[in-house]
């Protein structure tokens, strides 16, 4: 018998909300700085699921030079300060919540982003009072893809993991999933490299858009 959804956690970045647009500014705002051109929007989307260290990686040309620590709190501290000037939820995904919500399940986030960026980025979007839970990347000692945070994400949301869907844009994303006893999604919207290989990761499934979560879930009841 197929367990029933409960609840469906997502990744931040790259899947529930499209962020790349501020971290892309952040990131050539820092280069500006320090007499370099703009880097393309699209050399840098698909890099955002991997954090800050991986984006000022890719936007210095010595990347292990002895300012790489001082470029990559710059990097933050102009991020941290453009949260939201373009970042919105992907197109249908507010539905998706609301469908969610509409059927007494519970939805929540799980990103390795550290909590002083998720938590501000989740509340100028109006998403934190109806979130079941909120585990960002500082939030236990592990990050994914090990399954503390999903399993700490059951905990604080009440839920159990085999009730459980995630969906996530990056490897690390499913791994953690598939450890913790998740369903899992790849989120084939999101900032997929031309070098991944999403159809490796052995996810339950991948999407092209927010709805076919409802597809997927409703596919199950039946």
């Amino acid at each position: 018998m197929k367990s029933p959804i409960h609840t469906v956690l997502f990744d931040l970045d790259g899947t529930l909300a499209d962020t790349a647009p501020d971290m892309a500014f952040a990131l050539n705002a820092v280069r500006e700085e320090i007499g370099l051109t703009a880097l393309p929007f699209s050399q840098i989307r698909p890099r955002v699921s991997h954090g800050a260290t991986a984006l000022v990686q890719l936007a210095l040309d010595e990347p292990h030079s002895e300012r790489f620590a001082m470029l990559r709190t710059r990097f933050l501290e102009i991020y941290r300060n453009h949260l939201t000037r373009e970042t919105r939820l992907f197109p249908g995904m507010d539905e998706v919540l609301q469908d969610i919500e509409q059927r007494g399940m519970k939805w929540g986030v799980v990103t390795n982003k550290p909590a002083w960026l998720t938590e501000p980025l989740l509340d100028q979007l109006g998403l934190t009072q109806r979130a079941a839970c909120i585990v960002s990347g500082d939030t236990t000692p592990q990050r994914k893809p090990h399954p503390a945070p999903m399993l700490y994400a059951c905990e604080k949301s009440g839920s159990n993991n085999s009730h459980c869907l995630y969906i996530g844009d990056a490897q690390r994303d499913i791994e953690a999933g598939k450890s913790a006893g998740m369903h899992t999604l790849v989120a084939l919207f999101g900032y997929i490299d031309a070098t991944d290989q999403p159809h490796l990761w052995n996810a339950d499934a991948m999407i092209q858009h927010p709805r076919e979560i409802l597809e997927w879930i409703a596919a199950r009841s039946v």
